[in-house]
Order: structure tokens, then C-alpha cells, then sequence
């Protein structure tokens, strides 16, 4: 027996799109598949030398900014991965959405805090990148202009998420790096 929801019984109004209109598109699936999924491995491995004591003399990252950057991007990454690939529309869509979108924009604000010998670096480009990316995605929602919504989300989770990821193992003295390779 399965359970029934609202929207068995009433069919959607005849200007909303098609189920099929809300998912992304098989290349974008597949880019997001590949990057999330490889994405979450490393940094499975990664906090994982952490926490078994493989990398000594990590305290010197033992700062606030530092520590709220890690500890809200890391769930930023197997999240936003969920909510691209699962059924879009839902209730739980939307909630999961808003927490990967509130997660992201303080990722972001914390990158701020964060400082290499006393300045930014080119990494913190993706700052304003990322609060841009949160506002089109929720103005495009809020339209209720899907595709452009869908094109956001995607090109927010590759470009803010998932560039800065690759720096940050790619780039020696970043923590991620050292966490992997140290």
C-alpha cells in the first residue's frame, strides 16, 4: 500500500510545468553527479586523516572563521548534491534548498574572515560569486521562472561550491590540502 499525498488527488493547475520541467538536464546531472560525488569522497578522506590523528600540528586552524567555513561547507557539498538530483517542487525541496542556500551564504560571509598573510586571495572572489548566485536563484524562484532557477542552482553548486573545492585540496597550506596530503 503507498501513501497518497495532495497532489494525487488534485492535478496541478494547467499553468504550472510538467514534473519533467523541474529536473535538470542529463549533462548537467552527470557534472554534478561526478564533481558531488567526488567532492564528498575527498573530503570523507580528508576529515578523516583529521579526526584519526594522521595530520599533526593542525592548530593553527583551530580559528573561528576558519572552524564555521569548514563546518558549514562540508554539508553544503552531499546536500546540495541531494537536492539537485532528487524530485524537485517538494516541500522538502524547497526546505532543503533554503538550508543548502543559507549554509552556502554563510560559507561565504566566513571566507571573508578568512586571510592568508593579512589579505584576500584570488580564491575570495567567490564571495560576492556566491551571494550574487543566492540572490538570482531566489529572485528566479520567487518569478517562478524554473529554467533560470535550474541554471543558477547548477552553475552555483559547480562554480561557488565545487572551484573553491578543488582549490582548496589543490593549494598547498590550504586545510583541505593539508588534511588529504599532509
Amino acid at each position: 500500500m503507498t501513501s497518497a499525498t495532495v497532489a494525487d488527488f488534485h492535478p496541478a493547475p494547467a499553468n504550472t510545468p510538467a514534473k519533467a520541467d523541474f529536473e535538470i538536464g542529463p549533462i548537467a546531472r552527470t557534472l554534478v553527479s561526478i564533481a558531488g560525488f567526488t567532492m564528498t569522497f575527498f573530503c570523507v578522506i580528508a576529515i578523516g586523516r583529521g579526526l584519526l590523528g594522521f595530520v599533526p600540528n593542525l592548530h593553527h586552524y583551530n580559528k573561528l572563521p576558519v572552524i564555521i567555513h569548514v563546518a558549514t561547507v562540508l554539508p553544503c557539498i552531499p546536500l546540495g548534491l541531494y537536492v539537485l538530483l532528487t524530485r524537485k517542487g517538494t516541500p522538502r525541496h524547497r526546505m532543503l534548498g533554503k538550508i543548502w542556500l543559507l549554509l552556502m551564504l554563510i560559507t561565504a560571509t566566513s571566507a571573508i574572515f578568512i586571510q592568508s598573510s593579512g589579505s584576500f586571495s584570488f580564491i575570495h572572489i567567490f564571495v560576492p560569486v556566491t551571494f550574487h548566485a543566492a540572490w538570482k536563484t531566489v529572485a528566479t524562484a520567487r518569478k517562478g521562472d524554473i529554467a533560470g532557477h535550474k541554471k543558477h542552482l547548477v552553475l552555483t553548486y559547480l562554480a561557488a561550491l565545487m572551484i573553491p573545492g578543488i582549490a582548496a585540496f589543490a593549494l598547498p597550506g590550504r586545510l583541505m590540502n593539508v588534511l588529504l596530503l599532509g
